[in-house]
Parts: structure tokens; sequence; C-alpha cells
């Protein structure tokens, strides 16, 4: 099955003529401070005649490969917000051109693309230069009002029912990294010093790691500061809670949520109930957002600092969302202690207008 990227880019026309009627299921009563849509611009509302405000849309969020000046401008003057989604960790052509970038898997040698998805080292000095300087590019080029990190995760195929999580990464700097952070000696063998990783040293292994990745996160963060500071900054992360797949989130992924916060304005947990085996129960978008919420102290009130805006699947990818669970599933995506929704993926659902027209009722009644 393809990964996000891929069904983005080939989306197929989906059924139309199904029945547009829908509730709002899980309705909130608190007004959101963003109804927005994931997956570019929305040409296809304004080639029909009509704003966005029409459907209650007002933030776009768009790949930062796609954004383009002319396009913002006529966005924002209709009155959206326009945020960027940034790729991280999962810009594969890299490794063309570099090989040595690749995750090492426990027996020392590059870690297969896990159900085709290929991620890149997070150790590797020349891809995160890569990434800061493109992420700096993006700030400077384009008035955009945040930025949300994407696949900032380590190498894993996550976003399926059934996860392909692979140990990685042993690369030679990643170990270096380790011993020199913990004091911690290894064996010089790869494979061997994995299993010593795996085993005695895991949860030290666990957190070396996450703190590799959130200082990532500090480093976009001192770059945004710098170069448009009044942009959000946001990430579309898994929405395991910790003491879910036996701390999968962390130990296989490197995601500590609670540490990357201080550097982050929007936490936008992905929970695509169709495509992650909760079919027919949009209700767990609404339980999986509580969870982060009550990890993160973050209540949905009036005045707090830090957001959570998931992004809940209306277009289908995997299993079929039906036009009548549209109402339900934003919802859920509102209910507390989210103050925000976008709706994933536009490329998919402006193929199946009753969608659009299901989410603009939602989003409309939403802010009466």
């Amino acid at each position: 099955m393809p990964d996000r990227r891929a069904f983005l880019a080939s989306a197929a026309p989906l059924a139309a003529g199904l029945a547009a009627g829908c509730s709002t299921g899980a309705a909130t009563t608190r007004r959101p401070k963003v109804t927005g849509v994931y997956g570019g611009f929305l040409t296809q509302v304004l080639e029909r005649g009509e704003k966005p405000s029409d459907y209650g849309i007002d933030a776009v969020w768009v790949g930062s490969g796609g954004l383009k000046a002319d396009q913002i401008a006529r966005h924002r003057d209709l009155g959206l917000k326009v945020y960027a989604e940034f790729n991280s960790m999962h810009l594969a052509s890299f490794l063309r051109q570099h090989p040595d970038a690749a995750p090492v898997g426990r027996d020392g040698r590059p870690c297969p693309a896990p159900s085709g998805w290929q991620g890149v080292s997070a150790h590797h000095e020349g891809y995160r230069r890569d990434r800061m300087q493109e992420f700096r590019r993006v700030l400077e080029t384009f008035d955009i009002d945040g930025i949300w990190l994407d696949y900032h995760h380590a190498h894993a195929a996550w976003e399926q029912a059934e996860p392909e999580l692979p140990d990685t990464d042993f690369c030679p700097a990643a170990l270096r990294g380790f011993t020199e952070s913990t004091g911690i000696r290894l064996p010089s063998d790869p494979a061997k010093a994995a299993d010593l990783l795996l085993s005695n040293h895991r949860d030290r292994w666990t957190a070396y790691r996450c703190m590799v990745f959130t200082d990532w996160v500090r480093e976009y963060r001192e770059i945004l500061d710098r170069t448009r500071p009044r942009a959000l900054l946001g990430t579309f992360h898994c929405p395991w809670g910790e003491d879910e797949r036996d701390g999968a989130i962390r130990h296989k992924l490197a995601i500590d949520l609670r540490a990357q916060a201080p550097h982050l304005d929007v936490f936008s947990i992905m929970p695509y109930h169709a495509r992650f085996g909760h079919a027919g129960d949009p209700a767990w978008i609404s339980r999986q957002t509580a969870r982060l919420g009550r990890l993160l102290g973050i209540a949905g009130e009036a005045g707090e600092k830090k957001f959570i805006w998931p992004i809940v699947q209306i277009s289908d990818w995997g299993e079929r969302v039906p036009v009548e669970e549209v109402g339900q599933t934003i919802g859920h995506g509102l209910a507390a202690p989210s103050t925000g929704v976008m709706t994933f993926a536009w490329s998919g659902i402006a193929k199946e207008w009753p969608k659009v027209e299901a989410i603009g009722r939602s989003y409309r009644a939403i802010r009466r």
C-alpha cells in the first residue's frame, strides 16, 4: 500500500453521488481557532466561483515544495491563513548522492525501507544541514503564517493499520554520540552494539535517540524565531500514547512530545481512524486527542500558549470514510482539548464534492 506522500501524489478519482447528509456528532460549544484543509491550495473551490468561507474554511496547509507566492497572496486576500508542511526525515532522494545517510539496522547494514517508507539518518550531519538550509529558505521566501514539521520520526512505516517498526539507527555517528552522551562504551561491531543497546541499555538508548530528534526541533525553532518570528511552528505526529505498542512512539519512532513541547506551538496529532484500523469508529479520534492533552497538560482553555489541532481523515486511504461520517469525524477532531482541526487530504476530498459540502456544513455550524 502506498505511503502518504505517494497517496497524495496519485489520489485516484473517488466514488461520487453519495448521500450528502451528515451530523456534526461530537459537536463542540467552543469556537475553534482554525477549521482548515490539508493538502494544497483550494483551486477547485475558486474555479466554481465560490470562496473558501462558503465552506467555513479559514486555513490551508500546503507542502513546502508546492508553495507559490501568488497563490499565498490570493488565499490571504480571501481571509485564509496559509501554513506550510515541511518534510523533515523522509527526503529519500538525498540518499542518491549520500548513501551513507541511510539508517543502519541491528545487523549493522543499511535498513531496508519498511513497507516502502525510506527514512534518512538523523545523525548524518550533511542531511541535517540540508534540511535546516531548506527550512530557512522556505521561511525567507514565502510569507506564510506557520510551518509544520512532517515525517519527523525514525525510519519506520507507522502510517498503516499494521505498522512496520524496525530497530534503527546504529550508524557509527549514532554509536559515537551515545557513548559521548552517556559514557557507556560499546563493542566496535555494530551488530553486537545493537544487541546491547536493545537489551541492557534500552532506556538509555531510547532517551538518547529522542534527544537527537528533539534537538532537531530546537534548531528548527531557532531558525523560525530568527527568520519569521510571528509564524507558528507545528508538528504532524503519530497518534499513539506512550503506553501503547510497548512504548513504540519513543522506543521505535524516537518521538518525545513532552521534550519537544517547549519548541512547538501546535501539535497536530494524526488519528486517521479508517486508515489505522478504526473504520466506523471516529470516536477513536477524540480518545487519542484526550490522551495527548493529558500527556502535555493542554486542556484547550483560553490563555493557553500551546494548541492541539488534529488532522482527521476524510479522503479514502485504505478503508473508506463515508460521506455520512464526515460530520462525526470533524466533531471528534474538535473535542476538547482540541481548539482547531484540519481535514486530510484535499487531493482526494476535492474529487468527491459531497465530502467538500459535508465539510462545509460542519465547519459553518461550528462557527455560528
